[in-house]
């Protein structure tokens, strides 16, 4: 098995063709057993009942510290490749010299699928599909199979292994496939892996880590502490040039704000570097401990702009089967909808949530009028309905199979009305005098809707791709113009964004819900911000700006939902018109 890894390791090496240094460092003392030291005991064991990637076999091995005691659970760093940087002695003597905590080190190497006859046929090598995607299927490997498994060892002389759950007591680390995974993993899962060692990482075009030095930039910044390392001859082949995309990593990460250190060599793509520095990043990324890694404070404008500082959300409700239609009326009370349940929930200005005593008809869409009446999309009956003041419901149209809704402020009413994933989609337009209108169709999965600040642009959400698209309204209510116009993030493991609710701040930037969270685009179309969202059984679907002020931002994510205070406060269709700034081109 190590011979195999370290065949699979050096497999990008031979592709490189130039020949490089001869490659010396300085040692570090704490690569080199100490007398005096107490020894760490090291635990072996085959994992290969794996439900996230069926069929697997991978070794893992378990470094246990001599210090470390069963009455209190350990720090834990997890590693890709097995074990790789001397790390059982670096350990023994960081955690000795108290340098770094009692820390249990896992250490796993790559699956591979057995083949059934090994005389005529290769293994099925996992460590590509494993390591350099994107998306949470190794975090979920490491933190609900592996971790469990490790937990159910005992040391030889019978103590129980107890790992922390906090992610402030977890660091996890590789090289250079195994690097990105390791990113990968803090990056999906910053709740579970606060510290990441990374050398000579394949940041580059193999499975879309390539992506991430403008995800980075994008979204509003993890509590990750990051060890780079990386020298000037690393790989430069097919799939982008190593050297260059760690330095890009390391300016994407200090653009963002995060606690990010790195050493840069003349090596090769090797472990020569990353082993020689082991002991250092250890000492780095555990410094301070245990006060919790923060996160930092991004140069991004556009996210400094928007969001108050030391605020996350904040939960209002939960136990709910599907929430969608968020909306607020002109006092700021926010209302949304259950679907399956055909309930409707108000949260009033003091934050006291109440059900409404009617019968949702299962109401998807909802929006208020400048006539103050509340307007829903109502899937049981497939009616727009209205409500006044008192709650009188009235039926506004008939025979309309709607998602969405928003009302201008003349009245006009807008409603995409999806068939399926299939079929084409249809945008309505009902007049005030109750005149139906097709007024498009054609998109695939038409969605969430809104209209933009001066109410000249029409903004509707295209769930089964990744684009928000454009329409200009003319003076009978009608559409023109008709444009590609939002790019959307797209997660690894989906084929679209499924973007759905969006809505509008004063200053002409759109919000909009997606797989991926909140993305945030300015009036060009372009993402500048990406705004993760609580999990829960689903994604964000809607999201509206309520509270006195129009401030405080409002999500539904399936089963639960959540507020936020935010610098900029949204924009009414209820109320006048406005004219934003013009943007930056």
């Amino acid at each position: 098995m190590k011979k195999l890894i370290a065949s699979l390791f050096l497999s990008y090496a031979f592709l490189a063709f130039a020949q490089t240094p001869t490659e010396t460092y300085p040692g570090d003392p704490a690569s080199t057993e100490q007398a005096g030291v107490p020894k760490g005991e090291i635990l072996k064991f085959t994992f290969e009942d794996s439900k996230i990637f069926p069929g697997t076999s991978r070794e893992v091995s378990i470094y246990i510290p001599a210090q470390y005691r069963a009455d209190k659970p350990a720090c834990v760093y997890v590693n890709q490749d097995g074990i790789q940087w001397k790390a059982p002695t670096v350990f023994d003597n960081l955690i000795h010299a108290k340098e770094m905590p009692i820390t249990i080190g896992v250490f796993i190497t790559p699956g591979q699928v057995k083949a059934a006859n090994p005389d005529a046929a290769l293994n099925r090598f996992n460590r590509s599909f494993e390591y350099d995607g994107l998306g949470d299927a190794y975090a979920r490997l490491v933190l609900e199979e592996i971790l469990p498994e490790v937990e159910k060892r005992k040391t030889s002389d019978g103590r129980a292994i107890k790992l922390s759950q906090s992610g402030n007591d977890r660091a996890i680390g590789g090289s250079s496939s195994g690097a990105v995974c390791a990113f990968t993993a803090a990056w999906e899962r910053p709740d579970a892996f606060s510290r990441v060692f990374s050398a000579i990482g394949t940041y580059v075009n193999l499975r879309g880590a390539d992506r991430y030095p403008s995800l980075i930039r994008k979204y509003e910044p993890k509590p990750i502490r990051i060890f780079l390392q990386d020298g000037s001859n690393d790989l430069n082949i097919y799939a982008g040039d190593w050297w260059k995309a760690n330095e890009t990593m390391e300016r994407a990460l200090s653009f963002a704000g995060y606690e990010v250190n790195h050493v840069w060599g003349e090596g090769g793509h090797n472990g020569q570097h990353g082993t020689a520095i082991f002991p250092q990043a250890m000492r780095w990324l555990w410094k301070d401990y245990p006060k919790p890694v923060a996160k930092g404070i991004s140069k991004n404008q556009f996210l400094n702009d928007i969001l108050v500082e030391n605020t996350e959300w904040e939960l209002v409700g939960e136990g709910y089967t599907f929430t969608e239609g968020t909306a607020t009326n002109a006092q700021g009370e926010v209302f949304f909808q259950d679907i399956p349940t055909s309930k409707t929930y108000k949260i009033d200005l003091s934050g006291k949530l109440t059900t409404l005593p009617l019968d949702a008809k299962r109401a998807s869409g909802t929006a208020f009028g400048p006539d103050g009446k509340r307007y829903t999309v109502a899937g049981g009956s497939k009616q727009i309905l209205s409500y006044d003041a008192n709650g009188k419901e009235s039926v506004v149209a008939d025979s309309i199979t709607g998602n969405d809704i928003t009302v201008a402020k003349n009245g006009n009413i807008y409603i995409t009305s999806p068939d399926g994933r299939e079929k084409p989609s249809k945008l309505h337009l009902i007049r005030p005098n109750g005149e139906k209108v097709v007024v498009d169709e054609g998109l695939k999965f038409a969605n969430g809707l809104c209209l933009s600040p001066d109410q000249t642009q029409l903004y509707v959400t295209e769930s089964a791709s990744h684009w928000v698209w454009v329409y200009q309204i003319q003076a009978d209510g009608k559409l023109a113009h008709k444009q590609r116009f939002g790019w959307l993030h797209v997660r690894d493991i989906d084929e679209n964004a499924w973007s759905d609710g969006l809505k509008c701040d004063r200053n002409g930037r759109i919000y909009v819900t997606s797989l991926t969270g909140i993305q945030v685009l300015d009036q060009l179309g372009r993402v500048n911000a990406i705004l993760p969202t609580p999990k829960t059984k689903g994604q964000v679907s809607n999201l509206c700006f309520g509270g006195k002020d129009f401030d405080t931002m409002y999500i539904t994510c399936h089963d639960k939902v959540f507020k936020r205070k935010f610098k900029v406060p949204g924009v009414n269709a209820f109320e006048v018109p406005l004219k934003p700034k013009a943007p930056r081109l």
